[in-house]
């Protein structure tokens, strides 16, 4: 499937592979890479030939490091879309509803709304150079829905509230340690090892595995409206002064002054 700008799409065997493909900004997502994977998820979720997605990142660097802080300093945005929205939220739900497994392969770092992504994916396989944590607090953003509520269900309240406050790295060991990824595989094996997996998952009846994905969901759905409420909040909250100066701090290369915005 060709006519994509950041992101590749290609079929091996019954594994449809989608890799973020913009190495020069650590695989940070801008409004239009939201759109490429939102057609290629939808592809893979029409073509019978695909039992399984994986979703990786351009280089050994990074996996995904959430939305352009970059693009978003320059132009208080995302960047233009086709929709003239940024449909992050759209994307995740997407993750989540394909009717297929999604496995992440994590071939670096995997921080903000790349660590989001992974954690909605149904399965992760960790390269063993890879780091995982948030970092929306320290650049003025935050993922109040899925990201939060749904990552409290994968690693428990005190981790998931550890990981959002301090927006510390931790290293794929932690991860498995702590459930956050499924196992951890060296670097130049990642890629192998989850087509692997997915070639397993070929071997299952498809509807029994559409039937258990849409099971394991239905637990979590509810968290689907705290997402549409947090995108909206998050919209806004770029928007705000204190939100900007986040992302110019980080363009900047300097600390953020969050102290002002204080409130008793």
């Amino acid at each position: 499937m060709s006519g994509f700008e950041d992101i590749t799409y290609e079929i091996e065997d019954r594994a449809a592979i989608i890799t973020i493909n913009r190495p020069e900004r650590y695989n940070a997502f801008r409004g239009k890479t939201v759109e490429e994977l939102i057609k290629a998820f939808r592809h893979a979720w029409a073509d019978s030939r695909v039992s399984a997605v994986i979703l990786t990142g351009a280089g050994e660097k990074a996996f995904c490091t959430g939305g352009d802080v970059k693009q978003r300093a320059e132009t208080s945005d995302y960047g233009p879309t086709e929709s003239g929205m940024f449909e992050i939220g759209y994307l995740h739900k997407v993750i989540r509803d394909i009717p297929k497994p999604v496995i992440a392969a994590v071939n670096g770092i995997a921080v903000g709304g790349g660590h989001v992504l992974h954690v909605l994916c149904d399965l992760t396989i960790a390269a063993e150079t890879a780091k995982f944590g948030q970092a929306g607090p320290r650049v003025g953003s935050f993922d109040a829905g899925f990201g939060s509520a749904f990552l409290a269900r994968v690693v428990g309240e005190k981790r998931a509230r550890e990981i959002w406050y301090l927006c510390r790295q931790y290293d794929a060991a932690t991860a498995e340690r702590w459930g956050l990824v499924n196992w951890v595989v060296p670097q130049d094996r990642l890629l192998d090892e989850a087509k692997s997996v997915a070639a397993e998952i070929a071997e299952k009846s498809p509807t029994a595995i559409k039937f258990l994905k849409q099971s394991f969901n239905a637990d979590t759905d509810h968290q689907a409206g705290l997402s549409n409420l947090a995108m909206s909040a998050l919209d806004l909250f770029g928007k705000s002064e204190e939100g900007l100066e986040g992302a110019q701090a980080f363009a900047e290369k300097r600390p953020a002054e969050f102290g002002k915005f204080v409130k008793a």
